[in-house]
């Protein structure tokens, strides 16, 4: 603490005789009436008709990034939103008083600043100040010499210095927005209306993931930060609305990597009517329909790498995926003791708890997704993986499923979903055996008997009929690493979860 005291102690001092001055700090508020690149715009456009113009009556606010003072003359940059702009003083105009003041003015506050735009003779777009106000004092300095902030965890931890420091964060989250609103516009013109359904959750469901735990003092009972939107909004199927998606938050209680956060941001449609095969259409569609209106090419580059995301993607059937790759049919081995031995054959380490779904599941992590570097939908999944979706109609022991890869990524999974009540209470009852019998057996039982209870009323509510459908998951933030040429998920969420440091960070 003392060596940050020393560093604020100079920009208390100028505050100080700022409030001496009688001036406030903080005020209220300040009329803008451009933003900086409204500005420059406005006034290019009238130089362009007639070179001698100028542009007055303009006032502008953003943050100092630059000061250079030349005697009776200072020259600063702000930047707000849009851009930067250079701002020129001058001591015969502003006022003795007026002018020395500046010198209590340090990067980093947010300034005001009114008068004429002009043009230099070094042909920079520059505003010559008539007056200027003080919006906001920084007490600590900004990122050492707006070089910009390389400590990769203080720039996640600290995201708004991040921000004030790297313009291509800025450009990159700016994107990340657009790449939803890009979404959004893909679906309403589908016919898809948003919607929104419950975070907290009496059971979670969805998915299979460990969900975090929370509980509500009024009701008295524990609930659950969401792990899917799916079993709400299939409830609406059910009610009525043909087409639904949201873009929300979903938490899952699980690692952390270059991949993964534990809240994450996820789109979910469904279709009534549609299945799997026409949410492949759609999924492929959406993803180079986005690419194409936010970089305006389907053609992306990550990682050094060219991606082609023009539809049609590549179709693969995962059973023969796992044959090609590693000789395994998983149709050979109808449980998990069998295809555990063989996969123990193969010198792999196998968790002795897990299910033939999730042996399954790894083979394809290990020797088929670091391959799926174009996009390819991995088609046509064990029924054991997918308690939620619909047999297939051709193979048995299969269900209509596919997952979406892109640069080893999965960044979609959906389904021809189960609509039949009876069959999906089965799945539910062998879904929950399968789990609560791990967490014994792991001695991992810290989540209360009723979490692993059947949604019964999601049940209650297929038995009043639900059309067939084809559903969908996409995941937001792999697609906005894929869009932007990002490596880590951190990356592209604004505030991720790291572990709390104690006391206050030392600058």
């Amino acid at each position: 603490m003392a060596g940050q005291e020393r560093i604020e102690q100079p920009r208390l001092e100028k505050l100080s005789r700022l409030r001496d001055r009688g001036l406030d700090p903080y005020p209220h508020k300040f009329h803008r009436s451009h933003t900086t690149r409204e500005a420059c715009r406005l006034f290019l456009e009238m130089i362009e008709a007639d070179p001698t113009a100028t542009l007055t009556g303009v006032s502008l606010a953003g943050r100092i990034t630059a000061a250079r003072f030349m005697g009776k003359a200072a020259f600063f940059d702000i930047r707000d939103g849009s851009g930067k702009i250079q701002v020129f003083f001058r001591r015969d105009s502003l006022g003795e008083d007026k002018y020395a003041m500046l010198h209590d003015l340090d990067l980093g506050d947010f300034l005001g600043v009114s008068g004429r735009v002009f043009k230099t003779r070094s042909s920079e777009v520059t505003l010559e100040a008539a007056d200027y106000a003080i919006l906001a004092k920084t007490l600590r300095p900004l990122p050492e010499k707006w070089h910009g902030l390389v400590d990769v965890e203080k720039r996640y931890r600290q995201r708004y210095l991040d921000l004030i420091a790297n313009e291509e964060v800025r450009e990159l989250f700016i994107r990340r927005s657009l790449v939803i609103s890009a979404i959004r516009n893909f679906m309403h013109a589908r016919g898809f209306i948003e919607v929104e359904t419950p975070v907290l959750q009496p059971m979670y469901g969805g998915a299979l993931a460990r969900p975090f735990i929370t509980h509500h003092h009024a009701l008295g009972q524990d609930l659950y930060p969401r792990i899917a939107l799916e079993l709400y909004l299939k409830r609406l199927l059910i009610g009525g609305f043909d087409k639904v998606y949201e873009i929300g938050r979903v938490f899952r209680n699980e690692g952390i990597s270059t991949k993964h956060n534990p809240e994450f941001t996820m789109m979910e449609s469904y279709e009534a009517y549609a299945d799997y095969n026409d949410v492949m259409e759609m999924t492929e569609k959406m993803v180079s329909d986005v690419a194409r209106e936010i970089l305006g090419t389907t053609q992306i580059s990550f990682a050094g790498e060219t991606i082609n995301l023009t539809p049609p993607w590549k179709r693969l059937p995962l059973r023969q995926a796992l044959i090609d790759k590693c000789g395994i049919d998983f149709m050979e081995y109808p449980d998990a003791d069998s295809l555990c031995a063989r996969m123990k054959e193969m010198g792999l380490q196998i968790d002795p708890l897990k299910d033939r779904g999730r042996l399954i599941d790894e083979l394809l992590s290990t020797y088929v997704e670091p391959d799926l570097r174009q996009p390819t939908f991995i088609i046509d999944y064990p029924v054991d993986m997918s308690p939620l979706a619909k047999l297939h109609r051709k193979y048995p022991g299969l269900v209509e499923r596919f997952e979406a890869f892109i640069c080893s990524m999965e960044v979609a999974n959906a389904f021809s979903e189960l609509n039949d009540p009876r069959e999906q209470r089965e799945r539910f009852n062998l879904q929950r055996n399968m789990q609560t019998g791990e967490r014994m057996l792991s001695k991992m039982s810290n989540i209360p008997p009723e979490a692993w209870m059947i949604d019964d009323d999601f049940i209650t509510a297929m038995e009043y009929g639900m059309p067939p459908a084809g559903g969908l998951g996409v995941g937001i933030d792999r697609l906005v690493m894929l869009l932007t040429d990002r490596q880590s998920i951190r990356e592209v969420i604004l505030f991720p979860q790291l572990k709390t440091k104690q006391g206050r960070d030392e600058e």
